[in-house]
């Protein structure tokens, strides 16, 4: 059923971003364990979409489909490599080329940190990612400026690591703070006649897993505890002795301490985001500004003894997608069509009354009746281990899985085990699904469908051929993916 259309007027638009954020971690997703009474608002007034996905799951080429609504062979990032300098097709140039006043505030995760992509002005937070004397993130400029005697990393957590506590500082001197308090601080002194794109991206729940202590307090109590099934056992040895390992048992502990780091970082983004909607509402724009909430990607919390992201499995690839739009959407839908990142550009230029250029993948999440799509491709390019390497086509229901070193395959009934706990295998719906990725990945050429079947693929590829100019070197697959 189509999302039905209530009026005709040009929106604010604000797009509301988490680094790192399972799908499962939202209170209107169902989790009874986790806070966040904002987020839920908004999927009460508007669409919740069940089924939405990260069709790269870590932070650069993710951030890539969110830039130009392309899939990822088309944008050129199949794996965790530079996000172009320029493509044919970016989101906030098309939308100042329509007239709206464009704005970034947080973690834009871009090479070079200061482009713009058509955005007038970026207020980053990259927190300690690439920072250099020819680069300070405006965070650390501010925080130095408020305490130059103090060390923004005073908490002591690694940028992977799986460790977590209560944050060292004052609260308002942390990134989820800063970024809150900047976003509302706009939209408090906005008094241009133009509409405008607001682009608001969170630092975290990405680790360091570090709220403030009140929220670290909250959560003292049991939480959700990793799930694996057998298949994963694999997995149960530690990949290295450091605390940002990708696979590893660490101990029913260690998954509940990250947990509570992590639930209590989710809350304080929720927190932040109430601050935001509040403050549309006292400035009569609520209901006539469109807000979509996303994520980059999840994260496996040991969930199949995993750590991290860029895996094909529900933790890391499913992500939460929340839109709100009172002047135009029925409040409290739940759609369970397939949809990704690559949807949001048509989604704001459909909002903003601006065609859709040719190349551009994604379909609106206004109108998602009729023709739309029946599944989603998710693919990642060898990230951590060569074995980690694999393409998906998933509905939401069903997914396929084939990992492109050996050539092996998973299928999942997510409706039945939504923990992927079975691995299934000699079903007549495999083959369903093996052709249906035939039929997508024929146009790449013989080093991947060869006589109508899949080529298992020993080496990596990072870019595809539509990458636009140069790829950059292959950044090392370990420790500082995202």
């Amino acid at each position: 059923m189509a999302v039905p259309l209530l009026a005709q007027t040009r929106p604010h638009i604000i797009l509301l971003m988490a680094d790192q954020y399972r799908g499962d971690c939202l209170g209107a997703a169902g989790n009874r364990e986790i806070q966040t009474p904002y987020l839920d608002r908004l999927a009460r007034g508007g669409v919740n979409f069940r089924a939405a996905y990260s069709s790269t799951p870590t932070c650069t080429p993710a951030r890539a489909a969110l830039l130009t609504g392309m899939s990822p062979w088309h944008h050129g990032m199949l794996g965790y490599g530079g996000v172009a300098e320029r493509y044919p097709v970016e989101m906030p140039r098309l939308l100042s080329a329509a007239g709206y006043y464009t704005l970034g505030i947080g973690k834009m995760h871009w090479h070079p940190q200061r482009a713009l992509h058509g955005f007038e002005r970026t207020i980053l937070d990259e927190s300690g990612r690439a920072e250099t004397p020819e680069f300070r993130s405006d965070y650390r400029s501010w925080f130095w400026s408020e305490r130059p005697e103090d060390n923004p990393d005073a908490t002591g957590i690694g940028w992977n690591s799986c460790e977590a506590k209560p944050y060292a500082l004052p609260e308002r001197l942390h990134p989820t703070a800063w970024i809150g308090d900047t976003a509302v601080q706009f939209l408090r002194e906005y008094r241009e006649q133009q509409p405008f794109f607001l682009k608001v991206s969170f630092e975290r729940p990405h680790s360091p897993y570090d709220p403030p202590q009140r929220w670290w307090d909250r959560y003292n109590r049991p939480l959700l505890p990793a799930v694996a099934g057998a298949w994963a056992e694999k997995f149960r040895p530690r990949s290295s002795d450091q605390t940002d390992l990708w696979h590893g048992d660490l101990g029913p502990e260690a998954v509940q301490s990250a947990r509570r780091g992590y639930y209590g970082s989710v809350s304080f983004v929720d927190e932040q985001i109430g601050r935001i909607t509040e403050v549309l509402e006292s400035r009569g724009w609520l209901n006539r500004t469109l807000i979509l909430f996303t994520a980059d990607h999840g994260d496996m919390l040991g969930d199949q003894y995993l750590w991290r992201k860029s895996y094909a499995y529900e933790p890391s690839a499913h992500i939460p997608m929340l839109m709100h739009w009172p002047e135009r959407l029925s409040a409290g839908q739940a759609v369970t069509k397939p949809v990704e990142l690559r949807d949001v550009l048509p989604t704001f230029l459909d909002a903003a009354g601006v065609a859709v250029p040719r190349g551009v993948d994604g379909k609106s999440l206004l109108r998602t009746g009729g023709d739309w799509r029946e599944w989603i491709d998710l693919e990642h390019d060898v990230c951590y281990s060569p074995d980690n390497h694999w393409n998906v086509l998933t509905d939401g229901k069903r997914k396929y899985v084939f990992h492109a070193r050996t050539g092996t395959e998973q299928f999942f009934d997510l409706e039945k085990d939504p923990h992927e706990l079975n691995a299934l295998s000699g079903t007549p719906e495999i083959a369903v699904w093996r052709k249906r990725m035939v039929e997508h990945l024929a146009e790449r050429g013989p080093d991947w469908v060869r006589d109508g079947k899949l080529v298992p693929r020993p080496n990596r590829q990072l870019y595809s051929p539509n990458y636009p100019g140069i790829p950059p070197a292959l950044p090392a697959a370990s420790r500082r993916t995202g």
